[in-house]
């Protein structure tokens, strides 16, 4: 297919590759240019506007906040002027529950389809074309650009035709993440300063009661305190935690626990980690404990 992408940071770039080895023409624009052109030796045409973007079938954008997206699509030379009716916009973002009906709305009234799919998964799995893909949107189009989220991953979950439900889907999933680097945070500081060995103790869990790749990658980071270079950096894990309060406030359902979240990652960028990886919260648990930082090795 002839498909544009926007946005090209860890997650984006990584996309880009799957859908170029999977023989896809994808013309890539992002503001700094010279990570698009990063691209070109790869087969990717680049794009001067977002507008030379949107000349093809599809559009896909990849960008860190609503403010980003709503840039991109209502912006000059933007998406919403210049992809071509019945072309399709496929936002892969972590975008609010709000702006995902405002998308939806908008597209269809110059006669656009839109359709949500962001993707879980770290810049490896993007670049591995090993994401997990959750959308949602109309059925025809879904069927007919299949092809690219086959390109992302192996793993894809329609969840209806509303798009904004897979958005409520991609919230709750950061949501579950981040309460699972808190705890595990508490956990490996509590082991640590009982005389427990960290690494063998995430060893012994990850391989019994605990055996799933959460646990694995984010366990193994927060023991060997590698936090730097971030695969998701601090501000968006915090940036996901607001969306998953306002969403949940606009349903009347509380949680409790996401205010909680809010705060440490708020005491974390506090503490000067706003460029290190969101699994820093091992680095605040173990600041709050009176711990050293912990050795590449295990602690």
């Amino acid at each position: 297919m002839e498909v544009g992408l926007i946005g090209l940071g860890n997650m984006g770039s990584g996309i880009a590759k799957s859908l170029l080895r999977s023989g896809h023409r994808v013309t890539v624009y992002n503001r700094t240019r010279a990570r698009a052109e990063a691209l070109r030796s790869d087969g990717a045409n680049i794009a001067s506007t977002p507008a030379e973007a949107c000349r093809g079938e599809a559009v896909i954008t990849m960008l860190a906040d609503d403010a980003a997206v709503e840039a991109q699509v209502f912006g000059r030379d933007g998406i919403l002027t210049s992809l071509a009716k019945g072309a399709i916009h496929i936002s892969c973002s972590t975008i609010s529950v709000a702006l995902s009906d405002k998308l939806t709305a908008e597209h269809a009234k110059v006669g656009q389809e839109f359709v949500a799919a962001p993707v879980f998964g770290r810049p490896d799995a993007a670049e591995a074309g090993k994401l997990a893909v959750v959308a949602a949107g109309p059925k025809a189009e879904i069927d007919r650009y299949n092809t690219l989220f086959e390109a992302m991953g192996p793993k894809l979950w329609v969840v209806g035709d509303k798009p904004s439900l897979a958005n409520v889907v991609k919230l709750t999933g950061n949501f579950l993440i981040a309460t699972v680097l808190e705890s595990l945070s508490e956990a490996i500081a509590f082991a640590r300063k009982s005389g427990v060995d960290a690494a063998g103790l995430m060893d012994f869990l990850t391989s019994t009661l605990f055996n799933a790749p959460v646990y694995k990658t984010y366990g193994g980071l927060i023991v060997q305190g590698k936090y730097e270079p971030a695969g998701f950096a601090l501000p968006l894990g915090l940036k996901d935690v607001r969306l998953v309060l306002q969403a949940a406030e606009s349903q009347s359902v509380p949680m409790s626990i996401a205010s909680v979240l809010r705060d440490r990652f708020l005491t974390a960028m506090a503490r000067g980690n706003e460029h290190s990886d969101w699994s820093v919260l091992g680095r605040v648990a173990a600041e709050d404990a009176g711990l050293p930082a912990a050795k590449k090795a295990g602690a």
